[in-house]
């Protein structure tokens, strides 16, 4: 068996072939708000590349950072009148509770940024020590010229680069650097922000930093597979790329692996907008596996828009998905027409699995499982079927042996 998932870098669908034990990296939340379909959507990506990954016999070293420390938490602790660590332990509690409702399986280890503190220190000396990295008016930032890579993740023009930079906090017309496009690996701290003792000066790390510190000290030098959302591409994976190879000399990652973004009925899903659908209320009125086919009907790459009534449509597959596991006896004769060779659910599983090692097309898995569901409650197949679908819908994250539950 053969799994082909398309590469950033490369702009294709190559063959991802790790080795037995696979090194993932996976960008985590900034805690500072609830959990929303767009993380939903992106975490549950992973999760089944898991799954897929330990079947065909793989150990799935999963890390999950978070960012505990960055320019994203530390207004709204300021909002809101709260230390940022309380703020984003109350709102990691609330993700951790949404990810495993909706069956997202933890990550081998999740390293808090503020954790990192003593090994991104260490990286930001040796960026400096070795003239990628310069000091300026209480801030270190990287200098993109001593990277001739930068732009090979994303591709983009320069012209492009400088506008996502303004866009995403980058800071382009920072008079202190050297080039627009260079980013911040450590910054002097407002006064009311928490600040780290440095050989350059106390401050607080840079975004892009922490993220390259807690993956080389998970899983060394270079990752198998590094994912996120597309929003990060640029700036944020660039930057990992250039400071990672500028310190170790060795490519970040073999794989890169990106889930797209999701709307809101016709609109961009932001905080801004205030139309971020929340995964905590959907779990106020459906059963999480409904949510969960719902969120699996779009491909990872394919970025949609949510609508309200998808709801109803993971509801009512979730319900075939169900009766079909509940079947007791469905074995009886094929009905009059059913196709020689009907009876065995096997060439289900074989859609099932084969759509996931086409670049993780879950839409197609569950257009089979559905398929097979049908062809159980017909009394097409054999009495191998029900199990066989049981085990289909775990490898899917779904357990068919709880009853229905939070239905309104």
């Amino acid at each position: 068996m053969t799994l082909r998932l398309y590469d950033t870098a490369r702009r294709q669908v190559v063959e991802f072939a790790p080795p037995r034990r696979v090194k993932m990296y996976v960008c985590g939340i900034t805690p500072y708000d609830s959990t929303h379909l767009g993380h939903a959507a992106t975490y549950l990506t992973y999760d089944l590349l898991s799954r897929r990954l330990e079947e065909l016999g793989h150990e799935v070293g999963l890390v999950r950072n978070v960012t505990d420390v960055d320019d994203s938490i530390l207004p709204k602790a300021r909002e809101l009148g709260v230390d940022y660590l309380d703020l984003a332990d109350a709102e990691m509690a609330r993700f951790r509770s949404d990810m495993d409702a909706l069956g997202v399986r933890p990550p081998m280890a999740e390293p808090r940024a503020t954790e990192a503190v003593p090994e991104i220190i260490e990286l930001v000396r040796q960026l400096l020590a070795s003239g990628h990295a310069y000091q300026a008016e209480g801030n270190v930032y990287f200098d993109i010229a001593t990277s001739p890579q930068y732009g090979s993740l994303s591709h983009l023009s320069r012209a492009e680069m400088l506008e996502l930079a303004r866009a995403r906090g980058g800071r382009p017309d920072d008079p202190a650097k050297r080039d627009p496009l260079d980013f911040v690996l450590w910054q002097h701290s407002a006064p009311d922000e928490p600040a780290w003792e440095a050989p350059f000066g106390p401050g607080r790390p840079g975004w892009h930093i922490e993220c390259s510190a807690m993956a080389l000290s998970a899983h060394g030098p270079t990752l198998d597979l590094h994912g996120g959302g597309t929003d990060l591409i640029f700036p944020h994976h660039e930057c990992e790329i250039a400071q990672s190879t500028a310190i170790t000399g060795a490519p970040l990652a073999r794989h890169w692996m990106h889930s797209a973004m999701v709307a809101y009925e016709g609109e961009k899903m932001s905080k801004s907008l205030g139309n971020l659908v929340f995964v905590s209320d959907l779990l106020k009125v459906a059963d999480p596996r409904a949510i969960r086919l719902a969120l699996m009907r779009h491909h990872y790459r394919a970025g949609f828009e949510w609508y309200d009534c998808e709801l109803d449509e993971g509801r009512a597959l979730l319900h075939r998905l169900l009766a079909a596991a509940r079947t007791a006896n469905s074995g009886t004769p094929r009905a009059p027409g059913t196709p020689a060779g009907g009876g065995d659910p096997q060439p289900f599983a074989a859609r099932v699995r084969d759509a996931l090692d086409d670049d993780l097309d879950v839409p197609g898995a569950l257009d089979a499982l559905d398929d097979l569901a049908s062809a159980v409650l017909s009394g097409a197949l054999d009495a191998t079927s029900p199990a066989v679908l049981g085990e289909l819908a775990q490898l899917l994250g779904l357990d068919l042996s709880e009853p229905l539950r939070g239905q309104r």
